[in-house]
């Protein structure tokens, strides 16, 4: 991209945010390159900052900069077997979405260095699909249910059901270090992204941040460790993860948070993931009722079969 070029909004790109509509129009351009584009404002949205959050709407005219891309690569190709993996995940499927039991260890997209991720694999297994966007996202250690748009009207209602709280019901799985106290229901801590010396991107509670609160119930307890399902009210940045971190009892496997005491009892389970999994999801589209679940992968269940005995 040498010259500054104006994109009109289409029903395509209408209810997007402004970071997703951008890294899909700009594939070869680093992921960093283009947020630091969008914070310091060469990214504009009708002649005006914004912030990638902001939802465009039809007709929204998008300034994009002139962005020089790295050498170009081979074109990525997804290892042997992702294909089918995928396609043996899909927990649902009708004209409107596409829900998949997404496997930790696979980002929802490419980008920081990975050359394809859960969409693109998606977009080649099925190259005659007109249309397939992702609704929301999953952190990559995360497994669980994701969903997939096939419609463009469809994408706007699910993001404006998730624009109203209450109205997607999503409920986690996880496995926490220590006995979570069961009168313990609800956590509400403001939560801040912050950025390490290291470049690493991570996320705090702070009086600076963004509202937030997760339900908490317990589903089983065992010697060393709980298993709750966390229902997030709000939709933050690893809120499941900070929230769980903010009462003293650290996601198992959870590389980025994890206290010296989870560590050790991840490693005697022999736990070399995140315990994380997005286990249901329950909402009404086009007056239609959906409630979609995903089964534990197995190497979480043998996890809390170790626990048991």
């Amino acid at each position: 991209m040498s010259a500054v070029r104006f994109l009109t909004v289409d029903e395509r790109g209408e209810g997007q945010r402004l970071d997703n509509f951008v890294l899909r129009e700009c594939p070869a351009i680093p992921k960093t390159r283009l947020y630091r584009a969008m914070r310091k404002g060469e990214i504009r949205v009708n002649k005006g900052r914004v912030k990638p959050d902001r939802r465009l709407l039809l007709g929204d005219i998008v300034r994009l900069p002139p962005l020089s891309a790295p050498e170009p690569r081979e074109p990525g190709v997804a290892p042997s077997g992702w294909q089918e993996r995928l396609a043996s995940r899909i927990v649902f499927e009708d004209e409107h979405l596409l829900a998949i039991n997404k496997p930790s260890g696979i980002a929802v997209h490419g980008g920081s260095g990975l050359q394809f991720g859960l969409i693109e694999t998606l977009r080649t297994m099925r190259p005659e699909a007109r249309f397939l966007e992702l609704v929301h996202r999953l952190d990559r250690e995360t497994s669980g249910l994701i969903l997939i748009a096939k419609k463009p009207a469809a994408l706007r209602a699910l993001h404006e059901l998730l624009r109203s709280q209450g109205k997607i019901d999503k409920r986690y799985l996880a496995l926490v270090e220590g006995s979570w106290p069961r009168h313990l229901r609800l956590v509400e801590a403001p939560l801040q992204r912050f950025e390490r010396k290291s470049g690493e991107r991570q996320v705090k509670v702070s009086k600076e941040g963004k509202p937030s609160a997760t339900e908490f119930r317990v589903r089983d307890s065992f010697a060393d460790a709980t298993l709750v399902q966390a229902r997030p009210l709000t939709g933050r940045t690893h809120q499941i993860r900070v929230h769980a971190l903010h009462a003293g009892h650290t996601l198992l496997g959870d590389g980025k948070y994890q206290s010296a005491r989870s560590e050790g009892l991840a490693q005697k389970l022999q736990l070399r993931r995140l315990f994380l999994h997005a286990e249901s999801l329950s909402f009404v589209l086009n007056d239609q009722s959906y409630a979609l679940n995903a089964p534990l992968d197995e190497e979480l269940d043998v996890v809390l079969k170790k626990l048991s005995k």
